[in-house]
């Protein structure tokens, strides 16, 4: 849900917001961890493989924000005028608390602090510098310039394809998701989220989505058996992976006309404008 949210920021009621994080949670979180995490649940019980939630979380929400940014609409002159970052300083300094965060759940994922985990770790830190620097690098390309927002996109799209591959890839492979990371986050983030058209303002999907797609899939093609003892399919993780974004998305979809029915999703224009720390909360943050 956390994730979520960044697609339909400044945008969604925050009791619509509550209904349908707790709905969502129920209809469309709990069915897919099952299937991914329960030995006898769907995808699990056919030998797919997701060490920490690349298909449970990243996909899952990164379906789920896509289809939020297409029920609520852009953002009132979302096209017209620019949305420029409000403060770069503290996107680097979330993007560096993720990044620390990060080795706790894809090394925690181990349950033990064994050699397991230890590697988890240590190909966590390697994507994520591989993405992060492959990002800018085609920044530079396409841009002649470099910026720490795609530094930090960069390296949230390497933890993000890293997560479900942590406890099953050596180094080599950590690299190449790194770099496959860094160059479809990047499209996702800028060539896809134009064609589709939608004002996912976090690039939620670009990133968590299309990260987490790649993460999944690539966990096919470099997995070693020697680190888990599992068997890898590329053809079982593909399906995994567009079967639980498919499922996020119509789900997400019927959930959010439920909500809408009941509450209405969308503040109006001029609330917006004011902006919902003071409208829907009466605060001001400064």
């Amino acid at each position: 849900p956390a994730l979520i949210v960044g697609a339909f920021a400044e945008r969604m009621r925050f009791t619509a917001m509550l209904l349908f994080m707790a709905l969502w949670s129920i209809f469309v979180y709990a069915p897919v961890a099952h299937w991914v995490w329960e030995p006898s649940g769907l995808f699990a019980s056919q030998g797919v493989l997701d060490f920490a939630g690349g298909t449970v979380v990243h996909i899952n929400a990164g379906a789920a924000g896509l289809v939020c940014a297409y029920v609520l609409g852009p953002r009132v002159g979302y096209g017209k005028v620019p949305f420029i970052p409000y403060n770069l300083v503290y996107t680097l300094v979330g993007a560096s608390l993720l990044w620390v965060g990060w080795f706790g759940f894809n090394a925690g994922s181990a349950l033990a602090a064994d050699g397991r985990a230890g590697m988890a770790m240590l190909v966590t830190q390697i994507a994520a510098a591989m993405a992060a620097l492959t990002w800018i690098f085609i920044e530079w390309l396409a841009k002649s310039r470099i910026t720490m927002l795609g530094f930090a996109s960069g390296a949230v799209a390497g933890l993000v394809a890293i997560t479900p591959a942590s406890g099953f890839v050596n180094v080599s492979g950590a690299f190449a998701i790194g770099v496959a990371a860094g160059t479809f986050c990047f499209l996702g983030a800028t060539s896809l989220k134009r064609l589709l058209g939608a004002d996912d303002a976090l690039d939620v999907f670009g990133i968590h989505g299309i990260g987490g797609l790649v993460g999944a899939i690539l966990t096919g093609v470099f997995a070693d058996k020697a680190l888990s003892g599992l068997d890898a399919n590329i053809g079982l993780q593909t399906i995994a992976a567009f079967g639980t974004l498919a499922y996020s998305a119509v789900m997400t979809l019927i959930i959010l006309k439920v909500v809408n029915l009941f509450v209405g999703l969308r503040v109006d224009a001029e609330e917006e404008h004011d902006g919902l720390d003071l409208t829907q909360h009466a605060e001001r943050i400064l």
